[in-house]
């Protein structure tokens, strides 16, 4: 067919123009006239054959969406042979027994034309036999043909899912084909409760409403509204027609089910602006899988039917998602866990109980002494094979395999002593720096992400189904009480296994639900001497004694004072980052005696009257919060991420603790520019964030010298008070919701003070904040501060 020949829409594609339409309608290779067409005068719609009128609707009913009129009789003629006579188009009415006339523009006069339902049509196909129908039955066919007019006239318009974008986001899965085309349902305010309320109007309004009544006329493509199980009423789709039975699509819960045709309703207009609720996605690193039987019943036995947290990696029509099941005690990476499902379970090593094993290879000590031992296996053979076959097809094409989309749980390769090695990424710090583990060693580290690369096409399946070599153990028989490993008996195992090329070992039993062997391992000389046996040498060796006492000390050796033993006692017991609480400016020990010699630059401090933009890192109360300049923000996290990937290769150096003087130091999995503001008798320290404003409290193991490179940036977090307010002990309730207001959000402030000191640190702003993140109003913050304290006084009286 020519290119005009467009299926009709109520918004129709654009048309050529209408001399196009004309030639194009003109266009026939036969003057045939047909000869199904009475030769009557009077032009009345009794006045063509029914044999006619029947193949004009055969050509309709292939258009559910309507057919231009001007284009009927060119598919007439391709369709029949014989040429469409064109005075028909000038009078429509002729076909308004079996079709719909819907005309769009009356200049240039345009119209569609629309099947009316089958039982009307064979009313009206036989017209001249009906032509003195009852006033009753008329009238009957005339509401059908309305109904019908307003069913293939309505143009149902639902909004396109919006993939969620802020906080957490969670989904639950409702089936698969493949990991490809998982169908989901977003859980939360405006997707599953939207839903839920919804569905709760429907079923009011269609259960509740005398006049809903069955729709007449249905066609394939069409939304409605579906009388369900249980009484309730959904929206569907519908895919096949047959009989008295509707195949139906259900766009909010992803599956299909045949219903009668009585229970199948009009779709009213107040259900259909929310978007269909059932949606597609991909599962991040199974993608080269997707089909494999294994793992789509795995993914599958793991996730329908339940509710999972996501990361959302690419958001396009069909968005890359990795799912966390944070139902237990620890969070689970369900692709990470699902792609285990390809392990070829001919090279697993299952470790037996009461065995001997030789041979052993201890490649990595973890710092609650636990160990990772490589067994001599198949698996193992295997895995030196394929990895060789790699170093050999890398020579001349890593450049072609850099990995763009870092995401935990992602299995890659990474050089490693001259060798590839298998890792799986932890921990992603930074678009730069993530933590990695080796999966044949059990050793972490954090890398740049330019270092990993991408296991090519033709090795994945081979790599992927190789289960890791590195077998998970502890030693068995230690002290009972030992509790936490002291570091002296982590150094101590290290020195010993590390650097030996073999051991033996014997099993002593499985905890299969933590992954983890208990084992007595042997140096080569003392196999099988239980005596001599690793276990007994660190069991007999002085190494945990663990000190209890948990005092802030004014000086590394000096007495404590009842305030400051006080201050240490209840700062332990709150959460990180309300802190501040306990150690308020007016608490503060002066610093006068801080150096300025290694201090970096002073950050340039707006004057009165100015305005800066900035990020509130942490929020007190208004008295107290902490901000950042919002165009330095990129620098700071550049510097981190050097920080970063600086200290977690470098060798750990003994490092002399002295108080008001800068350090590094790795909270959680970041590291920080900090102050040291106490020493506490146990090994830890009282530290200020000098970037973040946070005080945190570390082990004096997790501390390292500051180098001359980390101290150019000017220290990025600024102490600040909001003017505009009075100045008092604010209560818990302003203060809980001055936090919420502000904490972890940019505003506009402008400085109505500046207290100058020597120290960065000391140094303080009075200012207003302004949230201008609405599109036509800005909002101070003291007006709402002010506003909610008269509310909580009103509170207070009652």
């Amino acid at each position: 067919m020519d290119g005009f020949i467009y299926p009709a829409k109520k918004i129709p594609p654009v048309p050529k123009s209408d001399t196009e339409q004309e030639k194009a309608s003109q266009n026939v290779t036969s003057s045939k006239a047909d000869p199904l067409l009475k030769p009557n005068m009077e032009t009345t719609p009794a006045s063509l054959s029914s044999d006619f009128k029947a193949k004009v609707v055969s050509i309709l009913l292939k258009y559910s969406n309507g057919l231009w009129a001007h284009a009927l009789p060119k598919v007439y003629q391709d369709a029949y042979q014989v040429k469409f006579p064109e005075d028909i188009l000038n009078n429509l009415e002729l076909l308004s027994d079996v079709c719909v006339v819907d005309y769009v523009s009356e200049v240039p006069r345009k119209a569609i034309l629309y099947a009316k339902p089958q039982r009307c049509i064979d009313e009206n196909l036989n017209v001249t036999e009906k032509v003195n129908r009852h006033d009753g039955v008329k009238a009957t066919a005339e509401q059908q043909y309305e109904e019908s007019k307003d069913q293939y006239l309505e143009n149902i318009t639902v909004p396109s899912l919006i993939i969620p974008s802020e906080g957490s986001v969670s989904i639950m899965v409702l089936e698969l084909k493949n990991t490809n085309e998982v169908l989901i349902r977003y859980v939360g305010k405006d997707y599953s409760s939207a839903q839920e309320q919804m569905e709760d109007e429907m079923k009011a309004y269609y259960s509740q409403n005398s006049t809903v009544s069955p729709a007449q006329s249905l066609s394939v493509g069409q939304l409605v509204a579906v009388h369900a199980e249980e009484d309730a009423w959904l929206r569907a789709r519908i895919i096949s027609l047959e009989d008295n039975r509707v195949k139906v699509y259900y766009v909010d819960h992803g599956f299909t089910e045949y219903v009668e045709s009585t229970s199948v309703c009009r779709l009213q207009k107040q259900f259909q602006s929310l978007p269909f609720q059932a949606a597609k996605c991909k599962l991040a690193g199974l993608e080269a899988f997707c089909d494999d039987p294994v793992l789509v019943k795995a993914v599958e036995s793991q996730t329908c039917y339940k509710i999972f947290a996501v990361e959302i990696l690419e958001k396009s029509d069909t968005p890359l998602l990795v799912l966390y099941d944070t139902s237990g005690e620890d969070d689970i990476n369900i692709n990470a866990s699902c792609l285990k499902a390809l392990y070829d379970k001919s090279l697993e090593l299952h470790l037996q109980v009461d065995t001997l094993y030789t041979n052993v290879r201890v490649t990595s000590v973890s710092s609650d002494g636990s160990l990772y031992c490589q067994v001599p296996s198949k698996g193992l053979s295997r895995l030196s094979e394929i990895l060789q076959q790699l170093e050999d097809y890398f020579l001349y094409k890593t450049s072609e395999f850099n990995v763009l989309v870092p995401f935990c749980g992602k299995i890659c390769l990474f050089p490693s002593k001259g060798k590839w090695a298998r890792v799986e990424i932890k921990i992603i710090h930074t678009r730069r720096a993530l933590d990695v583990q080796f999966m044949d060693s059990g050793t972490v580290a954090t890398v740049k992400v330019s270092e990993l690369k991408e296991i090519p096409p033709q090795f994945l399946r081979e790599v992927i189904a190789i289960p890791p070599q590195a077998l998970k153990c502890c030693l068995a028989d230690l002290p009972p009480n030992t509790g936490m490993w002291t570091p002296d008996a982590v150094l101590w195992l290290r020195d010993v296994v590390i650097n030996c090329p073999e051991f033996s070992m014997k099993v002593i039993k499985q905890d299969a639900s933590k992954g983890i062997a208990h084992i007595y391992l042997f140096a080569p000389e003392n196999f099988p001497d239980m005596d001599h046996s690793i276990n007994r040498q660190i069991k007999n060796a002085d190494l945990w004694k663990h000190q209890k006492d948990v005092f802030l000390s004014v000086t590394p050796s000096g007495p404590v004072s009842t305030k400051a033993m006080g201050d240490a006692v209840s700062v332990l017991q709150l959460p990180s980052g309300k802190l501040e609480k306990s150690l308020p400016d007016a608490g503060r020990e002066p610093s006068s005696a801080v150096s300025n010699t290694d201090m970096p630059p002073p950050l340039p401090l707006p004057k009165p009257g100015d305005l800066m933009d900035i990020y509130v890192s942490v929020a007190c109360h208004p008295g107290h919060f902490i901000v950042q300049p919002w165009n330095e923000l990129n620098n700071l996290y550049a510097l981190m991420e050097e920080m970063i990937l600086y200290y977690s290769r470098a060798e750990e150096k003994p490092v002399t603790i002295e108080k008001n003087k800068l350090y590094a130091a790795k909270i959680g999995d970041e590291w920080y520019r900090v102050i040291i503001k106490g020493i506490l008798r146990n090994g830890f320290l009282s530290v200020y964030e000098l970037d973040y404003g946070k005080h945190e409290f570390v082990s004096i193991q997790k501390v390292q010298p500051l180098l001359d490179t980390f101290r150019r940036l000017p220290f990025q977090a600024i102490t600040a008070q909001l003017a505009g307010v009075k100045n008092q002990q604010w209560s818990e309730e302003a203060s809980i919701v001055f936090r919420n207001l502000v904490e972890k959000k940019p505003f506009v402030a402008q400085i109505q003070a500046v207290n100058d000191s020597t120290n960065s640190w000391d140094r303080k702003i009075v200012t207003f904040l302004v949230d201008t993140s609405l599109p036509h109003i800005d909002t101070w913050i003291h007006d709402f501060v002010s506003q909610s304290l008269v509310e909580f006084s009103k509170v207070k009286l009652f």
